[in-house]
């Protein structure tokens, strides 16, 4: 049997995020002989593109019913307290620096995050943040170029949402946060003034806007001397919001 050409998969699956990004939850997508017809392509290369999206939890297929696509689902509502905001209510002077600050094309494990099509332009930054002149925090953001047009690294000294607030009327609404415990690699070490054996907190978070769009994804080593992870606690049928606080030393 003859194989499909990557390229031609990866063309189709783009096309089949752009569809399901356009319709709501649980919707139907027209029959794959409709599609193939539609994209003139074969029915092999739509069916492995729609397989990938499948795996990837973006699409569901229901025995005699069809395919329907299948959102990411939203943990909690997260806590959108920038860290600028956050040191200022702790009495500390919050400061930002960029590292690094690069655009290129998407990879396929970075599109599917973001939502986008392979090879599409991100935007990815790594920042120092610190309290008082002190290293707390190396966040990594990437999001799509096209989201934040004309953004430079100097853009970036003050509060992040801040700045998508004022700039670009961008309302971060909502998102899903995984924390874990690891020890940090040699730069980030480096960055924070910490040894290699320093165990920290580290938070990979992927955030949604107002329009339901995956805005950015990243993540962000917080130092464990420095930082405590405390959740407040409600009774059942209520929201539980973790929240990140300074520890004893803070």
């Amino acid at each position: 049997m003859q194989s499909s050409p990557p390229g031609k998969v990866g063309e189709i699956r783009a096309r089949l995020l752009s569809l399901v990004d356009n319709l709501p939850e649980g919707a139907l997508l027209p029959s794959e002989r409709e599609l193939a017809a539609k994209w003139q392509v074969s029915r092999m290369t739509l069916r492995r593109a729609m397989d990938e999206l499948v795996a990837e939890e973006l699409l569901i297929r229901r025995q005699g019913s069809g395919t329907f696509t299948c959102r990411p689902k939203v943990v909690r509502r997260l806590v959108m307290t920038s860290f600028s905001d956050d040191m200022r209510r702790r009495g500390l002077t919050p400061g930002s620096t960029t590292l690094e600050f690069r655009r290129h094309r998407a990879d396929r494990g970075l599109a599917r995050r973001l939502r986008i099509p392979v090879g599409d332009m991100v935007l990815a930054f790594i920042r120092l943040r610190t309290a008082d002149d002190v290293p707390m925090v190396v966040e990594r953001t990437s999001l799509p170029d096209a989201y934040v047009p004309g953004l430079q690294p100097e853009d970036l000294n003050n509060s992040w949402y801040e700045l998508l607030a004022v700039r670009y009327g961008v309302e971060v609404a909502t998102g899903t946060s995984r924390l874990e415990p690891a020890m940090p690699d040699t730069r980030t070490a480096e960055w924070l003034g910490i040894p290699v054996t320093q165990p920290c907190l580290v938070f990979r978070t992927t955030v949604l806007d107002g329009r339901g769009r995956v805005f950015e994804t990243g993540s962000a080593v917080y130092r464990g001397d420095r930082y405590t992870l405390t959740a407040e606690l409600r009774p059942p049928r209520q929201v539980v919001r973790p929240n990140v606080g300074m520890g004893p030393t803070g």
